[in-house]
């Protein structure tokens, strides 16, 4: 019974967290408590603990993950000084007589917004604000206009440069590390963010060219689910439109493009991010102290969050490891019929289940270094195992009845719309993005072969 100590460790915490206990404290005080039933029971090591303020140290000093609080507060900033309203207004004069043209425009803008501010939640709450009353007012089917919102605004989860990718990447990095030392590589290859970064961009491209080719033939087989906006004020201004897609434009050049060619690291490009969206910010709308001061307060919430969770899940991966979870899960994994298909195919549906339930922080702190090395240990490509992991979990968070986006949406939506509207809306971005996973679990390159070529 003991062996399986690990799987009821598991099963605790997502019991725990089901209740709604706080994630930090329900991960840290459940692994306490199976490490004391250990102890007196003789089943777990107490000596298992000395290694617990070394990796809290390792947490405070890891240079990767001072790009989270820098990422937060570039995607704050933005959010604050109104840009997707600019950009969504001059978006829907550019392709607003179109058929389909300001869902195309939604999700652009989505896309855009993805890529300099990397927070999903952020996202789909300011694209609902914004362009829900629009689309609904030119006479958009609620279930078509609710789907593209919360389809679009998950692409934060994919498109670089994502707070998950960021988080993702440590994880894996240790994880890559792990899998080699116990095949007695004593000089392991490194996999980095900037290797995620790289090999997100294809598939977060495909991703957006799928869902405006849905959109476009919704707009052919049902025009009335997508009408074009015929009105004389749309006239496209070709400096307005410079002057709202210039700003983001460049900043997002500088923060990825400094990642692609190598001048800067993720964290250097996110302390150039931080700095051109607080400029960004200060030209584009006279900030005051008091703004300034919830953007600050704001950043170092999520910040405060983001390292709670990840200081709770050290101790409960210290434990769950003390328990020997790793060697059960590799056991496990071998006795799965299909090899390593088998086994990624299983933690790909535990993933997309536990999406349900819990944040992609909480999954990639708790499950993704369980699983990571064994994985890796098995052959594969630490970035497209990362790819598949983020697209997995952004995939969840669009399904019914419990993915985070539709919560997000429904927050903001009007009374009027109904939450099966919403479900019905997301069900087709959900088989897009299945989609997605099938044609990279076919063709692994999709992920692979853009960071094969910038880095060899």
């Amino acid at each position: 019974m003991m062996e399986y100590m690990p799987l009821f460790m598991f099963a605790a915490i997502c019991f725990v967290l089901i209740a709604g206990y706080p994630v930090a404290f329900s991960l840290a005080g459940t692994a306490l408590a199976f490490a004391g039933f250990g102890v007196l029971t003789g089943s777990f090591e107490a000596t298992f603990f000395n290694a617990l303020p070394s990796r809290l140290f390792g947490v405070m000093t890891n240079q990767t993950l001072m790009a989270v609080p820098l990422f937060v507060l570039m995607g704050v900033m933005l959010e604050k000084s109104r840009v997707a309203e600019d950009l969504l207004d001059n978006m829907a004069r550019l392709f607003g007589r179109l058929r389909g043209g300001l869902g195309v425009s939604v999700t652009l803008v989505g896309m855009l917004l993805a890529a300099s501010t990397g927070i999903v939640g952020a996202t789909v709450v300011t694209m609902g604000l914004l362009s829900l009353p629009t689309m609904l007012r030119r006479g958009y089917d609620p279930t078509l206009a609710t789907g593209t919102i919360c389809a679009t605004g998950t692409l934060g989860q994919i498109i670089p440069p994502s707070i998950a990718l960021v988080l993702l990447g440590d994880v894996l990095s240790s994880a890559y590390q792990q899998a080699q030392l116990k095949q007695g590589i004593f000089s392991p290859d490194t996999v980095s963010v900037g290797d995620l970064f790289v090999g997100a961009l294809i598939p977060g491209l495909i991703l957006v060219v799928m869902y405006i080719s849905y959109l476009l033939i919704i707009s052919f087989l049902k025009p009335e689910k997508c009408p074009p906006v015929d009105e004389d004020h749309l006239k496209v201004y070709l400096p307005g439109l410079l002057k709202s897609l210039a700003p983001p434009m460049i900043l997002i050049a500088f923060v990825l493009g400094s990642i692609l060619t190598g001048i800067a690291t993720p964290t250097e490009a996110a302390g150039v991010g931080a700095l051109g969206a607080s400029l960004l910010a200060l030209f584009k709308r006279q900030m005051t102290f008091t703004q300034l001061s919830d953007v600050v307060t704001s950043t170092t919430r999520i910040t405060c969050m983001v390292f709670m969770i990840l200081i709770g899940a050290s101790i409960f991966s210290l434990v769950f490891r003390g328990y020997g979870g790793e060697e059960l899960i590799h056991s496990l994994f071998e006795s799965l019929p299909g090899g390593v298909f088998g086994a990624t195919l299983v933690v790909m549906l535990v993933i997309f289940v536990l999406g349900f339930i819990l944040d992609f922080i909480e999954i990639t702190f708790v499950v993704v270094p369980i699983v990571g090395p064994v994985l890796l240990a098995m052959g594969l490509d630490p970035v497209w195992l990362g790819i598949m992991i983020a697209i997995n979990l952004q995939t969840s968070f669009l399904t019914p009845p419990f993915g985070f986006a539709l919560f997000y949406l429904r927050g903001v939506a009007p009374e009027t719309i109904k939450t099966t509207d919403i479900y019905r809306g997301v069900a087709p971005f959900i088989v897009i993005q299945l989609t997605l996973l099938g044609l990279l679990a076919g063709w692994p390159e999709l992920a692979t072969w853009l960071p094969d070529k910038l880095y060899g």
